[in-house]
């Protein structure tokens, strides 16, 4: 049934945000690596940091824009109204396994940064704006601000991944701006909802393609592609 599946989705979210909180915050079974006082988590626990974090990420933009489709999108023709490009859309990313295997490992560690970093401003105008939409459910804006807490975490593990393991990389990331945030300021209620459901709709996107570009990175670089 509806409600079985509904309660299955946050009893595996809910599994999620565990595994990961134990991983980031408790520590306690895997000891870090120390070179002349200077301590550095082991690369291998830092990709599976990350990818469970990625992946709670993805969790949580899915059920938002779930929970907002069946709020707010009551017929074809809202749906035909959403704009197919995403503001990171120019981002010149892979789009399958075999592209990425053409992308040097560095650079894609780049590319992810920056799309994680592009999420900060349409994250904070959703929490903002969320409050002044019609009825807006308490789920969809408590996900979106837990996403804002956790998006953060991601950013400071992706970038420890790349000082610990190709520190002449760093500083490389491209920084985007999302072009569609001002059209959510805009009075209209059908123009705001149409915003908002694209912006999620693309931060969904982008965030199940940082969770594939981790799961091959730490495949390629931790296990040698034997995985």
């Amino acid at each position: 049934t509806m409600n079985s599946q509904v309660s299955a989705r946050k009893a595996g979210t809910l599994l999620l945000l565990m595994m990961s909180n134990l991983l980031f915050c408790q520590n306690v079974q895997t000891l870090p690596v120390c070179s002349g006082g200077d301590c550095q988590t082991p690369l291998p626990e830092l990709f599976d940091r990350v990818v469970m974090l990625s992946h709670y990420i993805h969790t949580l933009y899915t059920d938002m824009f779930i929970e907002f489709d069946k709020q707010y999108v009551q017929d074809r023709e809202f749906i035909a109204k959403a704009i197919n490009d995403c503001p990171t859309s120019s981002l010149a990313t892979p789009e399958d396994k075999e592209q990425a295997q053409k992308v040097p490992p560095e650079v894609l560690l780049n590319l992810i940064l920056s799309l994680v970093h592009s999420w900060n401003d349409p994250l904070f105008q959703l929490i903002t704006g969320l409050g002044g939409i019609h009825e807006a459910p308490d789920a969809i804006i408590s996900r979106a601000k837990e996403i804002e807490e956790q998006n953060k975490r991601l950013l400071e593990g992706i970038e420890k991944i790349i000082s610990q393991a190709y520190p002449e990389a760093k500083g490389n990331e491209i920084y985007l701006v999302w072009s569609q945030l001002p059209s959510l300021q805009g009075v209209d209620e059908e123009s705001k909802d149409l915003a908002f459901y694209n912006n999620i709709r693309c931060l969904r996107r982008d965030s199940h393609k940082v969770d594939n570009y981790l799961k091959f990175l730490r495949c390629q670089i931790v296990h040698k592609n034997n995985c």
